[in-house]
């Protein structure tokens, strides 16, 4: 039946972008606790810390089945500065200067330019 093979296709090509997007969320996550734990001095932070990195790593892992290490730790750490940044203004109220958005911006056409263009990015 083409239409379950499609759907089968689609899944397994969106599959490993959607696990390194929970990667992504959970290093976000953790490094927003990070902050929040005060050098690990204050409990529920710092326990939140540990356990959105080991995920964050360990969805990691998963995704290098798919990815090669290169690209996937890129999209990975890319993504991350660009969401940490924008919850460090959000939550933290910690403003970027105008160097620090030109800078995030080019990690993001990074990242457009090896998922647009890279024939290594696993799609």
């Amino acid at each position: 039946m083409p239409g379950q093979e499609w759907a089968t296709l689609v899944r397994s090509l969106a599959m490993p972008y959607l696990v390194l997007a929970l990667a992504v969320l959970a290093e976000t996550i953790g490094t927003a606790a990070l902050q929040a734990s005060h050098q690990f001095t204050r409990l529920v932070p710092s326990v939140i810390v540990v356990i959105a990195y080991a995920l964050a790593f360990w969805l990691l892992s998963i995704v290098l089945k798919s990815f090669p290490v290169g690209i996937a730790y890129a999209l990975w750490s890319g993504l991350g500065i660009v969401f940490i940044a924008i919850i460090g203004l959000v939550i933290f109220g910690q403003r970027l200067d105008l160097p620090a958005v030109l800078g995030i911006g080019l990690i993001l056409a990074g990242i457009l330019v090896i998922n647009l263009f890279s024939s290594t990015s696993g799609h």
